[in-house]
């Protein structure tokens, strides 16, 4: 395992000074957010020019960009042409996993699991591991709904963010059925009541989580991705994240 962060953290910047950040504070992989805010590569990007897409995610030569992360609303008329591009984007990157969102609570589960069945077939067809976001509010927001989906959709992995499952919850639910689907992971402090705190002052046991991801073999990121709060230093909590993280990294 090893220690990397997403271009969100630096949201108000634009996406290559993002990436010159990250690499000033020692992160040497990265996870890329494609998406409609400011530090976002934007779909349109996608279009006019896909290999100067990929040419800029390699524009800080100490960082790598390791996973693609498709932050767009499922609802948006473009969204299966942009995911498209991004399994595209991913190839020229080398980066093996695509991270997707979630359908909304409400959305018929049929739907969910026939749209994820035809991502992971196309994820397939180009070499692209299609990773489904934890996220509340969402179908993946349910462990149980989680589990049926990977049950159904045999290529289809996790990217877990534990936040979602504690924030909002008197006790963290625990997500062990879906631990050993798990290709990519997002991490913030956290708790019952607030979804990010400074770093130390949530519930996140990190050794565990660590732990339980050892156990099913898992040798890739622990990506940080941490809100701006106007109360804390930016890159100060993100120096101290990552700090922590590596501290339990065995």
């Amino acid at each position: 395992m090893f220690v990397a962060a997403s271009t969100h953290c630096f949201p108000d910047v634009p996406f290559t000074r993002s990436l010159q950040k990250l690499a000033e504070l020692d992160f040497h992989s990265v996870e890329v957010v494609v998406g409609y805010g400011k530090s976002d590569i934007n779909p349109e990007w996608l279009t006019q020019d896909l290999p100067g897409v990929a040419r800029m995610c390699f524009s800080q030569r100490q960082v790598t960009p390791y996973t693609v992360f498709v932050d767009i609303p499922v609802a948006d008329p473009k969204y299966y042409s942009i995911f498209e591009r991004c399994t595209r984007l991913c190839q020229l990157l080398k980066a093996v996993t695509l991270v997707v969102k979630s359908s909304p609570l409400g959305t018929p589960y049929n739907e969910e699991f026939e749209r994820l069945q035809k991502m992971t077939r196309f994820g397939l067809g180009t070499g692209v591991v299609i990773s489904l976001l934890t996220e509340r509010e969402s179908i993946s927001g349910s462990i149980d709904s989680l589990s049926s989906l990977c049950n159904g959709v045999r290529e289809l992995t996790v990217t877990l963010d534990p936040s979602h499952f504690i924030y909002g919850y008197k006790k963290p639910i625990s997500y062990e059925p879906i631990i050993s689907r798990v290709s990519h992971v997002r991490l913030r402090d956290t708790t019952e009541t607030e979804f990010q705190v400074q770093i130390g002052q949530g519930v996140l046991d990190f050794s565990k989580l660590v732990n339980q991801l050892t156990k099913v073999g898992y040798r890739r990121a622990l990506c940080i991705d941490l809100a701006t709060c106007p109360s804390s230093d930016q890159e100060g909590e993100l120096r101290k994240m990552r700090l922590l993280v590596e501290s339990n990294l065995f």
